[in-house]
C-alpha cells in the first residue's frame, strides 16, 4: 500500500511539472499566422510592427539592433505550419543581408477613441 501511494504521488508531481513546462513555453513564444499579417512596418532598427488582418498590432522588440532594417526592409522564412514565432526566428534585412533574431511578440492596445468635440 505504502508503494502504490508513493508511485500516485510521484506521478501527480510529473503531471504537474509537464503542465507548468507547457504553461511557460507557451506564455514565452507567441506566434502569428503569416497568412494572418496584413502589412508591417520598422519605426527603427530595433522593433518590427505586424499589422494584422482584423486590426489587431504586434509588436516584436528584435534581440538586438538589425541595421538598415527601417530603409530596406526584411524577409524571414515562415515555420511550419506558416507561423512566425517569436523568440524563435531569425530576419534577413534585404540589401544588407545582416541576419537578426526576433524577440518576444505583444500585442500593441489600441487607442481610445478620440472624443473632442
Amino acid at each position: 500500500m505504502k508503494s502504490l501511494l508513493i508511485a500516485v504521488a510521484v506521478t501527480a508531481g510529473l503531471a504537474s511539472l509537464a503542465q507548468a513546462q507547457d504553461t511557460s513555453a507557451s506564455h514565452g513564444s507567441v506566434c502569428l499566422r503569416s497568412m494572418d499579417i496584413s502589412n508591417t512596418t520598422t519605426p527603427d532598427d530595433k522593433t518590427i510592427l505586424f499589422h494584422m488582418r482584423g486590426g489587431k498590432v504586434y509588436r516584436n522588440d528584435l534581440r538586438g539592433t538589425c541595421s538598415g532594417l527601417r530603409f530596406y526592409g526584411f524577409e524571414y522564412t515562415a515555420t511550419p505550419p506558416d507561423d512566425i514565432c517569436g523568440n524563435m526566428q531569425i530576419i534577413r534585412v534585404l540589401k544588407t543581408h545582416a541576419v537578426c533574431s526576433l524577440g518576444p511578440f505583444t500585442e500593441v492596445p489600441k487607442a481610445p477613441p478620440d472624443n473632442h468635440m
